[in-house]
């Protein structure tokens, strides 16, 4: 095996309820989308931009991803509900999970928001040799701080953490993930992802890996960039350093001259080339075939490199 070069794959990620892409997305984007959609289908959407989605009402609930550039990179795609999908995609050789998750509302029954467990078994179901990013609305507050969660969360989220957003830092717990909207310092204007009428919480979040959060440069609200009433589009940018293996060649193999530094090589080597140009002193003046008997005459007494592989640089 030779040795592996980094490619780094600069990666949009967007988070919001709306079911088209909003103009002026980076061109190597996924998005995952929620909320009212009726079906279990892929279909272009125009752009460039495909929609892989499953819902069984078109008035409550559904999920889905949109993908730009990447479409061909889809190895799965697993439609576990109308509140949780995933697709799996293989970039430059790295295996990267994209699930999207719709979380029951708060008043919903405890049975409702138990089976909600679907999640749990997406991510038990993915090697931890895989990426994974989750995008959801999780319906819950994890709230401002995070005092006895410094290993799952930064410290701005917004206002108080209630039930569900206690909830999402256990799944972020059991699952060695971290909530990515909260590890950077944004107004709070950049990180309310709803507002209705007087209300400004935060209920949708991007979830990645633990050992992935050093390669998310920034996580923020877009702020106008939506095309519902009440969600706001949560965008984070993320790097994903690939292994492409180098090309081999091999090396020709060179006679070693270098032994003739030792006088018996040397002396030997006078022989050989002696008895191959038939006892002459003089050399002949067809200098290509003197040369040639030389050459091979030095690769059978002095001898010649392995001609080993390594890589090309």
């Amino acid at each position: 095996m030779g040795n592996m070069a980094d490619i780094k794959n600069s990666l949009a990620v967007g988070l919001g309820p709306a079911l088209h892409p909003v103009a002026g997305n980076r061109t190597r984007a996924f998005r995952m989308i929620g909320d009212q959609v009726e079906g279990s289908k892929a279909r272009s959407i125009g752009a460039g931009f495909k929609l892989f989605y499953y819902g069984v009402d078109s008035k409550r609930n559904g999920v889905g991803v949109v993908l730009k550039e990447f479409v061909r990179n889809v190895l799965e795609v697993k439609r576990v509900s109308d509140r949780v999908m995933s697709l799996k995609l293989e970039i430059e050789g790295v295996i990267l999970n994209v699930v999207s998750g719709y979380a029951p509302q708060v008043g919903c029954e405890l049975e409702e928001k138990e089976r909600f467990c679907e999640l749990d078994e997406v991510m038990e179901s993915i090697p931890m040799g895989e990426r994974v990013v989750i995008g959801a609305d999780f319906n819950g507050h994890v709230g401002e701080g995070n005092t006895g969660d410094e290993e799952v969360m930064g410290k701005f989220g917004v206002k108080e953490r209630n039930l569900e957003g206690q909830m999402v830092v256990d799944f972020a717990k059991r699952m060695d993930m971290g909530v990515v909207n909260t590890y950077f310092q944004k107004r709070e204007e950049h990180r309310v992802t709803y507002k209705s009428g007087g209300r400004r919480t935060q209920v949708d979040y991007i979830l990645c890996r633990r050992g992935n959060l050093k390669e998310i440069s920034a996580c923020k609200v877009v702020v106008g960039e939506s095309v519902a009433r009440q969600h706001r589009m949560v965008v984070c940018r993320t790097l994903i350093v690939c292994k492409k293996k180098r090309s081999k060649i091999e090396i020709e193999k060179k006679t070693k001259w270098w032994k003739l530094k030792n006088e018996e090589c040397c002396e030997e080597f006078r022989q050989k080339l002696r008895q191959a140009l038939g006892g002459q002193v003089v050399l002949p003046d067809d200098w290509e075939t003197t040369a040639e008997v030389i050459r091979e005459t030095g690769r059978k007494v002095l001898g010649v490199s392995s001609g080993r592989r390594k890589e090309d640089k």
